[in-house]
């Protein structure tokens, strides 16, 4: 046990804090660079930053999850975490900065402040960290250092002479960008508390060792043999190891306040340990740690097993992603035409994506997803709003008295150049104007309010396409707004397709319904007798279209002769037609649904 002095004296020479961008700002190369710099990472070679694990990141380009590395350097203990940049990781960033007492705000000295690095700002601000001020890539033909300066300086109220000026890529600057992280940001401040009180703002899975907390402690000490209990789940364990990342897991006897780790106790099952919990001693236990902002899905996907992947397969991999990734939800459902799944739950669509894509290669299956959906919120006549995913569960036209549907607050920040074509891809969008500011003579900040759905149906990429790869993104959610919208049934035969149901609004209803069943008439093989295909929106038809039937040549055996004959086999074809189409099926080949459902 430490002496109260002697905890504080080492306290002080603790610096925990994180490194926050925009995307592709240069934090992971920047990492890289203080690792060589203090001896903890040989030089590295190739282009892949060696925080970077996944080789989603390697390929993309861009860090999905956040690391925590510690970082002796001479009297002082450095714990730096590195975290994502993309919109849709924002809940990465608030888990790192609530274990930080300061963070570093990197901007790129060619492309200047874009819309996460502002996003950022404001999570850092929220949580009362003192924020060093960084341009990086100063090595660029293109870098404009001193315009960017001055766009830093007006954003953080700061003199241009505290802005720190470097290169990831060739190192300058680095060293005197270290001596300013110990030099200003703060120590963790010492608790008049002695007892346990950790928060884990992370988690890993090992097949052999169990769950890996990443924990920071706010009091007390955590060592080999102690029993603890998680307040959230009042589950007790034993600690087996402790240890910090350098980067690799370096176990140590103990962890002390203010320290940054990992914590492993066994635990093999997946659901025990949750982000954001508290751990404290079994005797003599801690109140919980204030909590960062807890994360909620807003977007949904619902995933099938395919070709030689079981349910079971899809299960597992979810639950052990899940430990690692606790922003996406899932439950069970099933599908009269797709069979057994899960519905899962997201931050936007590109953490969709990259959750289909790790579950993929990390567990080797094969999923189909369906198209991504918001929740909608229903308030039925005399009952309470409630929230509704999919469409299978929303009520008929009689029973609604209001829809609701969630809406973002989106911070688009673009080139002049390009400020009319963004507008113009806005206001398509159901896009609301808020409020247009000029950082500079050549960069514009637009504020709109739109629908998510709107958003994750593609939105990004159409922005990307109209500001020819400028303009930048970020939003937050602002709420629910009453809209007018329609389920849109689709019916084969006069059979509803479930599957294939969507909540569109009434003014894109039409022509929703007009497009997928112009791509499903091609799709749905030809039978004996003519197919009708429709969409309908409560008791009303607003579209139909006819797959034609195949035609057997009935009279090809009729060389002249008698009309009659040939008119009487004619008849008796049509009526065999009639039949068929009245009591005939259609059962639609499950690559139907891949289709339709992968777009």
């Amino acid at each position: 046990m430490l002496f109260q002095t002697d905890l504080e004296s080492i306290m002080e020479k603790i610096r925990n804090f994180s490194f926050i961008a925009h995307i592709d700002h240069g934090k992971s190369t920047l990492a890289d660079r203080i690792l060589e710099l203090t001896g903890i990472l040989k030089k590295h070679e190739g282009d892949a930053p060696s925080l970077d694990r996944l080789a989603l990141e390697k390929e993309r380009g861009i860090t999905i999850k956040a690391k925590a590395v510690n970082i002796p350097y001479g009297d002082y203990e450095l714990n730096l975490i590195d975290t994502p940049g993309h919109v849709d990781f924002s809940y990465e960033v608030s888990r790192s900065l609530a274990a930080c007492e300061g963070t570093v705000l990197i901007v790129d000295a060619a492309s200047g402040v874009e819309a996460q690095t502002i996003a950022n700002l404001n999570l850092a601000r929220d949580n009362n960290l003192k924020i060093i001020p960084v341009i990086n890539k100063i090595d660029l033909p293109n870098a404009r250092v001193g315009e960017v300066s001055k766009d830093i300086a007006s954003l953080l109220e700061c003199g241009e002479n505290e802005i720190y000026q470097v290169s990831a890529k060739t190192g300058e600057g680095v060293a005197k960008l270290l001596a300013g992280i110990i030099g200003k940001l703060p120590p963790p401040q010492k608790s008049r508390d002695n007892r346990l009180k950790a928060l884990i703002f992370d988690s890993a899975f090992d097949s052999f060792r169990g769950v890996i907390a990443y924990v920071r402690l706010y009091s007390g000490e955590i060592g080999r043999g102690m029993k603890i209990k998680a307040l959230a789940t009042g589950l007790e364990y034993e600690v087996q190891e402790v240890g910090v990342f350098r980067p690799e897991p370096v176990k140590k006897g103990n962890l002390s306040e203010g320290e940054v780790g990992y914590v492993i106790t066994g635990v093999k099952n997946l659901g025990e340990i949750k982000i954001g919990d508290t751990i404290t001693a079994v005797k003599n236990p801690a109140d919980a740690v204030p909590g960062f902002r807890e994360t909620k899905p807003f977007v949904f996907s619902s995933f099938y097993p395919i070709g030689n992947t079981t349910e079971k397969m899809l299960k597992d991999a979810i639950m052990k992603l899940n430990l690692n990734d606790a922003s996406f939800s899932w439950e069970p459902e099933k599908s009269l035409t797709l069979g057994l799944g899960f519905r899962l739950g997201f931050m936007g669509s590109l953490h969709m994506e990259i959750v289909q894509e790790r579950l993929e290669r990390e567990s080797e299956i094969e999923i189909l997803a369906t198209a991504p959906q918001v929740v909608y919120r229903v308030k039925k006549r005399g009952r309470e709003p409630e929230e509704i995913s999919r469409p299978d569960e929303w009520p008929s036209k009689q029973e609604i008295e209001k829809v609701y549907e969630p809406e973002i607050l989106a911070t688009i920040i673009t080139p002049q150049a390009y400020l009319g074509a963004s507008m113009k891809l806005l206001e398509k969008r159901r896009a609301k104007y808020i409020s247009m500011n000029y950082i500079n003579p050549q960069k514009v900040i637009l504020k709109y309010k739109l629908p998510l759905s709107e958003m994750i149906a593609g939105f990004y990429s159409d922005l990307k396409s109209a500001s020819k790869g400028y303009a930048s993104f970020d939003y937050k959610h602002s709420g629910f707004v009453e809209a007018k919208l329609e389920k849109v049934d689709i019916l084969v035969n006069g059979t509803p397709v479930e599957a294939l149901s969507t909540i569109q609004p009434r003014e894109n209803a039409y022509y929703f319904a007009r497009e997928i069943l112009a791509r499903l008439r091609k799709l749905i093989p030809r039978q004996l007798f003519e197919v009708a295909l429709q969409a309908k929106i409560g008791g009303r038809i607003i579209a139909r279209e006819t797959v034609k039937a195949l035609r057997k040549d009935v009279i090809a055996k009729c060389y002249g002769g008698d009309i009659t004959r040939k008119r009487k086999l004619l008849e008796k074809q049509k009526e065999g037609k009639k039949r068929m189409k009245r009591i005939g099926r259609i059962d639609l080949p499950q690559e139907v649904f891949f289709e339709i459902l992968k777009k």
